[in-house]
């Protein structure tokens, strides 16, 4: 679809446009304001001026948590069940089987072209790294970092499994090591249930310390209730010291604990100074499956209680985690997708008027990306929609949408998934 209208070039200014108060330090909910734009920067008031007629304007979005190593596998790979153990088991086999440098390139570099068309600015990926495939896939990340710096400002966190975790005499200190080299780099592992996690969360802990890295976890991504890795995460952040950002990302089964177990952690979790992501898409995907044949309604959805975070100052973002592979079938690296569903899942209407954040300037916060703005001098890095309201943004997925990139309107022709039929032969 075209964009709704096309903008001139160079130094304008747009009228009548609708942005949220909280974007530009303001009170309240929508505010009407004009907003300028010179030389590829927000700035003050330029003599061409085009009415917008009420549009939607956000700065470029921030994406803080994907997979792009596991991107659009699923026409080769798909979940044989739908339920997470089916996914781990799935992409396993497929990594193993088939991820060389000619596999992932591709693969990465179409998901970036889609997140770029849809006005996304900055991208966290979580990267499969149990050896051998560190010292593939590290490498490959490196040259797609470079390749798109300037347009997308990427950074990548390792993704192991907690039993896989060594000390640095063992793989993970070359895992490590890797990591270090790279721009941005963050240390990350999943944690579950271990008679010693504690002692390895803390080895974790001092691994990135001594590299000056911050840690990005996968938490307690199960609806059953006993698993609380969570409160050790807290905990060890706390005893340790750790000087790094921390961020935890999933945490589902808090939803299914009891109120006050579930507070008391979130109080510990806020005096720890962690930060939290919550993928609602994927995790409503996965989570309450029943057997392959059995025919039952999903009772409890997974989604983590975003709103009790916020309430006790906890930074909370929301992300689109995995596309078009075991762990989600679907997706397409959109932001304005990701907060239309964020919305509608997580109950965001009627509560506060600054969710916004959570996917703009929170993510950005939380990974040390440049604060996306809407403040003069600020690039202007703009996603402009023709809605006026927030019902009309969510009740469309804005397929008309404007991206501009330095004041620029960019091509938002997305790829074709038939550039990805050779590799999905089996």
């Amino acid at each position: 679809m075209m964009d709704f209208t096309q903008l001139p070039h160079g130094d304008i200014t747009l009228t009548n446009v609708t942005v949220p108060a909280c974007l530009i330090g303001q009170e309240g909910d929508l505010i009407r304001t004009d907003v300028s734009i010179s030389g590829g920067r927000i700035a003050g008031p330029q003599p061409i001026a085009v009415d917008m007629k009420g549009a939607m304007v956000f700065p470029a979005f921030v994406d803080m948590h994907t997979h792009l190593d596991k991107g659009h596998i699923w026409p080769r790979s798909p979940n044989p069940d739908g339920s997470f153990m089916g996914a781990l088991t799935t992409v396993r086999a497929d990594s193993s089987a088939r991820w060389s440098a000619a596999d992932l390139r591709p693969r990465m570099d179409f998901s970036l072209r889609c997140a770029h068309a849809h006005g996304t600015r900055a991208i966290r990926t979580h990267l499969d790294s149990i050896a051998p495939q560190d010292d593939i896939t590290w490498p490959v990340f490196r040259e797609l970092q470079a390749e798109w710096a300037g347009r997308i400002a990427l950074q990548a966190v390792c993704l192991i499994g907690c039993d896989k975790w060594t000390d640095d005499s063992g793989a993970f200190g070359h895992t490590a090591d890797l990591v270090a080299e790279t721009k941005g780099g963050v240390l990350g592992m999943v944690t579950y249930p271990m008679d010693d996690l504690r002692d390895r969360i803390r080895g974790f802990f001092a691994q990135a310390e001594a590299r000056g890295l911050d840690a990005d976890f996968h938490v307690d991504e199960t609806m059953d209730d006993s698993v609380e890795t969570l409160r050790d995460i807290a905990e060890l952040k706390m005893e340790t010291g750790f000087s790094g950002r921390v961020v935890v990302g999933h945490c589902c089964s808090l939803s299914a604990q009891d109120e006050g177990r579930a507070m008391d952690t979130l109080d510990m979790v806020a005096k720890a100074g962690i930060d939290v992501v919550s993928l609602p898409m994927c995790n409503l995907y996965l989570q309450d499956r029943t057997p392959q044949g059995t025919a039952r309604t999903p009772r409890r959805r997974g989604i983590t209680l975003v709103h009790e975070m916020r309430a006790r100052g906890i930074r909370v973002s929301f992300a689109s985690d995995n596309t078009r592979d075991p762990f989600y079938a679907y997706g397409d690296m959109d932001m304005l997708e990701v907060m239309r569903e964020a919305t509608r899942i997580g109950h965001l209407d009627h509560s506060r008027s600054d969710w916004t954040t959570s996917f703009l300037t929170d993510p950005a916060a939380s990974c040390g990306f440049e604060a996306p703005s809407l403040a003069e001098g600020a690039p202007a890095d703009l996603v402009i929609v023709k809605a006026r309201s927030w019902t009309e943004l969510f009740a469309r997925p804005q397929a008309d949408r404007i991206v501009l990139r330095r004041g620029e309107q960019i091509d938002r022709r997305l790829p074709d998934y038939a550039e990805l039929d050779e590799l999905m032969r089996t």
